[in-house]
């Protein structure tokens, strides 16, 4: 008879056997700092050796809540018991009460939830080019999309098709027409670029993966006015900018800014599970009809469970208000950071971005050694983004590791 060993049981692997197994059979899509996680509690985590670090990248914004929150664990485990998955072919106890709370958290009044980020994007250009044709009444396969340079809103080949990087698009062509790419933060050049074919204008509040971009005062506040004049649909992409990450439930709340749609997910399940969605009116929403459009996973009850109660953490932690009250002094102490290699300091909220001369892969690998993480973006920022459950004193501690590792 054959031992079992229980699912319990743990074999000890290093890290560096852990990272050549991983580079041995896993494809090298990307290029992650060499240390190997094994759990995580709130803004820490350990890896296998049991060293403990902070976490200021917070998986991308994934984990506004911390890591393994338990009341969002709680809920998890309740769910996991009675039934996770039901496809949309039948319905669930879940899903409704899951798109009423969320349509309500943005004053909208319809949901259509999927999993990632990459597939709430493809689901509200499907929605805004559908509203073209039957609402505005944009001539068959004319419908036009505005987006801006250094966006990232995904993987999709249709994503990267309009993506300015040039490394997001080698190899990935013939990509999807129907998109025009102007600058962001150029009102003049959004306004030159609507025809009457345009159906929808896709934006980032801020450009988290370009390097933590805020656009001037005032551009959105213009970008939602050009809109309305226009007959076109705002977009929000707040993937990583909703949920608190700014200071305010959305970013675009900081220029009074409600758009057409909200595009939604990491931090809706802190971290535990796939869960997006767009959320929109009913006009908009409405334009899809059985068969149109769907998921097997998406809205499935466990889902759907786990990102109420994400949204109810952050509202009965207050995370939103400490996001802008921790991060107008977390930025205020980096940006008094002096060095040759920094040429800027920017941020709102719980999200700042040291931008430097040179690349900033060496400085996050020191700052790794330190028990400190955080990742390059675009070759030269340095990304902040801790978990907004982060203690102010944690914070001080990771200003003296970035005043350290400056220093040396």
């Amino acid at each position: 008879m054959t031992a079992t060993v229980a699912p319990s049981a743990k074999l000890t692997r290093s890290a560096s056997d852990l990272i050549a197994i991983e580079n041995q059979w896993g494809a090298h899509n990307y290029h992650p700092l060499d240390l190997v996680i094994e759990r995580g509690e709130g803004p820490w985590l350990y890896d296998v050796a049991g060293k403990r670090y902070l976490d200021c990248l917070s998986a991308y914004s994934a984990v506004n809540q911390g890591h393994c929150h338990p009341a969002i664990l709680a809920t998890l485990v309740e769910q996991a018991h009675r039934v996770t998955l039901t496809s949309r072919a039948f319905r669930n106890d879940a899903l409704p009460l899951f798109c009423q709370e969320l349509a309500t958290l943005c004053g909208m009044e319809m949901v259509l939830p999927m999993n990632t980020g990459a597939e709430a994007v493809e689901t509200a250009i499907k929605a805004a080019r559908r509203w073209g044709y039957q609402v505005k009444k944009i001539p068959t396969d004319q419908a036009e999309i505005i987006v801006f340079d250094n966006n990232f809103h995904g993987r999709t080949t249709t994503i990267v098709g309009f993506s300015s990087e040039p490394s997001y698009r080698e190899g990935f062509g013939p990509f999807t027409p129907g998109f025009k790419i102007v600058k962001y933060g150029d009102l003049r050049a959004l306004k030159a670029a609507i025809t009457p074919h345009t159906c929808a204008v896709l934006i980032e509040p801020i450009q988290c993966e370009a390097g933590i971009l805020i656009p001037p005062a005032g551009y959105l506040k213009s970008v939602a006015d050009l809109c309305i004049a226009n007959h076109v649909l705002l977009i929000a992409d707040e993937i990583q900018t909703g949920l608190g990450r700014t200071g305010k439930m959305f970013a675009c709340e900081h220029e009074g800014v409600v758009p057409d749609m909200y595009i939604l997910g990491k931090a809706l399940s802190g971290g535990f599970y796939p869960v997006s969605a767009v959320v929109s009116s009913s006009e908009i929403l409405g334009v899809f009809n059985a068969g149109s459009h769907g998921s097997t996973f998406g809205g499935n009850p466990l889902g759907c469970a786990v990102a109420r109660t994400a949204i109810r953490v952050l509202r009965d932690e207050q995370l939103v208000h400490r996001s802008a009250e921790l991060g107008a002094w977390f930025l205020k102490e980096v940006q008094a950071l002096r060095h040759p290699d920094i040429v800027n300091v920017r941020g709102r909220g719980l999200m700042v971005g040291v931008e430097l001369r040179g690349p900033a892969r060496p400085y996050c690998e020191a700052l790794k050694e330190r028990g400190m993480l955080c990742k390059e973006t675009h070759d030269h920022v340095i990304r902040l983004s801790p978990p907004l459950v982060t203690q102010r004193t944690d914070l001080a501690w990771a200003v003296e590791q970035l005043k350290a590792v400056f220093a040396a």
